[in-house]
C-alpha cells in the first residue's frame, strides 16, 4: 500500500492502447477519494489492449508514474492496473455450498464464490474476476444481495466470471514489475469504468456501458443491480483515425489531430460550406477538404462500432432489459454527434458518462477519458477497506492469503 503521512494513497494505472495514465488518489475510509496526481504518456507498446512491445510499454508506464509522483509529491510502490482485449471472455456460473452452523457467515460467501469458480477453464486462460450477482438461501429466498446473518442450511450464488489469457495478464504484470512496482490487482477496464460512471438506479433498471477507447470498445451490461455480461470488441477510435489518414492521405499523427479538432460522428452536423486544411505527405503543399466528407467517413466507422455493440448486446440476451439505455464513456465518446448517432441506431436513451464519486483535479473529474483510471481508484479503495463481500477479484502476484477477503463493499 502507498502512504502519504497518515493517509492512504491508491494508484490506478490505466494501460491503454494510445496512452498510459497513472492517477493518484488520497483517501481515508468513509471519505471521498481526492485525486491529487496524474501522469500520462503516449503508449507505443500496446495494440488493441494487448502488450506487443515490452520495452516500449515499460517506458510509457515509467514516465506516466514519474509524472504522477511529481504532481502528488509521493513515491508510488504499487498500482491497480487495467486489463482489456478481445482475449477476455465472460460466463455466468452457479455455486452451491452447505451452511455450517445454520447461519450464513462471510466465510460461507467466500466458499460459495470458490465453488462458482470451479469450472473448466482452458489451460491458457485464468479467472480474473468472480462477481456475485445474487444469493439464494435454501432454494426459497432468491435475489438476496447480502445473506450474512440469515438462517439456512444451503447457500447458492449466481456469479459472473471473467477470464483472460494467461499470457496477456502476465505481460501486463511484467511491464509494471519491471518499473519497480507491485501489482495490487488486475482489473477489467469495463468493470472499472462502470464503477466510475454508472449510477445505482441505472444498474437496477438495466444499462449497458460502452467504453470506446483507442484500441478496444469495452462493454458491460448491468441488470437488477448486478453485472450480467461483459465483452471487448477489437474496434475503436484508432480505426477512425486510420480511416481519416487513408481518406485524406495524411500522416497518422496529423489524422489524429484532424479527428480531435474537426471530426463529427453525424454528417448532417457539418455544412457543405465548411472546409478544413489537410497537411500532405512529404513536401507536397496542404490541401483543403469539405468537412462534410470527413464527417461521412467518421460516421461510417462509428455506425460499424454501434452495429457491433448492438450485435453483442443481442448475443448476451439482455437487449430488452436495458431500460435505462446506454452510457458512453472513453476518449472516443467525446466526439460531436456520437450520442445522437447512438440513439438513432440503437433506439434507446444515450448519455456520456463522466467519472463520479471522486474530487480533486478538474482535468480528471468530469472527463470521460479518465473513466477507467478513476474506476481503478474506486476499486482499490474498496478492496483495501472491504465492507461487504459481493465480489472476488483475481489477485495478481503470489499472495494467496489475500484471496479470502478481497472485496466487502457495495458499488
Amino acid at each position: 500500500m502507498n502512504r502519504k503521512g497518515d493517509k492512504s494513497l491508491i494508484v490506478g494505472l490505466d494501460i491503454g492502447t494510445s496512452k498510459v495514465t497513472a492517477l493518484v488518489g488520497e483517501y481515508s475510509p468513509g471519505h471521498e477519494i481526492e485525486v491529487i496526481g496524474i501522469g500520462s504518456h503516449e503508449s507505443r507498446g500496446m495494440k488493441r489492449g494487448v502488450v506487443v512491445d515490452i520495452e516500449s510499454t515499460v517506458q510509457s508506464i515509467q514516465r506516466a508514474v514519474e509524472e504522477a509522483e511529481l504532481m502528488a509529491g509521493c513515491e508510488i510502490r504499487s498500482v491497480y492496473a487495467s486489463i482489456t482485449g478481445s482475449h477476455t471472455q465472460c460466463r455466468n456460473s452457479p455455486g452451491i455450498v452447505p451452511v455450517a452452523g445454520g447461519e450464513v457467515t462471510y466465510a460461507d460467501l467466500d466458499r460459495v464464490l470458490e465453488a462458482a469458480k470451479a469450472v473448466a477453464v482452458p489451460a491458457d486462460q485464468k479467472i480474473l474476476h468472480a462477481i456475485a450477482q445474487e444469493y439464494i438461501v435454501d432454494n426459497s429466498q432468491e435475489g438476496i444481495r447480502n445473506p450474512v446473518g440469515m438462517s439456512g442450511v444451503r447457500l447458492e450464488v449466481r456469479a459472473h466470471l471473467v477470464t483472460g489469457a494467461q499470457s496477456a495478464a502476465s505481460n501486463v504484470m511484467k511491464c509494471v514489475q519491471r518499473c519497480g512496482l507491485q501489482v495490487d490487482d488486475l482489473i477489467l477496464s469495463s468493470l472499472a469504468s462502470s464503477t466510475a460512471v454508472l449510477t445505482t438506479d441505472e444498474k437496477e433498471l438495466g444499462v449497458v456501458l460502452v467504453d470506446i477507447g483507442a484500441g478496444t470498445t469495452d462493454i458491460a451490461v448491468f441488470v437488477q443491480g448486478a453485472i450480467r455480461h461483459s465483452a471487448s470488441l477489437p474496434i475503436a477510435g484508432d480505426q477512425v483515425t486510420n480511416d481519416i489518414a487513408h481518406l485524406l492521405r495524411t500522416p497518422t499523427p496529423e489524422a489524429e489531430q484532424i479527428k480531435v479538432r474537426y471530426a463529427c460522428a453525424l454528417a448532417q452536423l457539418a455544412t457543405a460550406e465548411e472546409s478544413i486544411q489537410v497537411p500532405s505527405v512529404g513536401d507536397r503543399p496542404p490541401r483543403r477538404l469539405a468537412r462534410q466528407a470527413l464527417a461521412e467517413a467518421v460516421q461510417n466507422r462509428y455506425e460499424e462500432i454501434f452495429e457491433m455493440v448492438q450485435a453483442e448486446l443481442r448475443r448476451s440476451g439482455f437487449e430488452e432489459l436495458v431500460r435505462a439505455g446506454l452510457v458512453l464513456t472513453g476518449g472516443a465518446s467525446r466526439m460531436e454527434g456520437v450520442v445522437e448517432l447512438a440513439e438513432e441506431m440503437l433506439h434507446m436513451p444515450v448519455r456520456v458518462g463522466i467519472p463520479q464519486h471522486v474530487s480533486g483535479l478538474g482535468e480528471v473529474v468530469g472527463n470521460p477519458v479518465h473513466a477507467t483510471g478513476v474506476g481503478l481508484l474506486l476499486w482499490g479503495s474498496l478492496l483495501e477497506h472491504p465492507r461487504r463481500p459481493t465480489l472476488s477479484a483475481g489477485k495478481a502476484g503470489t499472495v494467496w492469503t489475500k484471496f479470502k477477503n478481497w472485496y466487502r463493499g457495495e458499488f
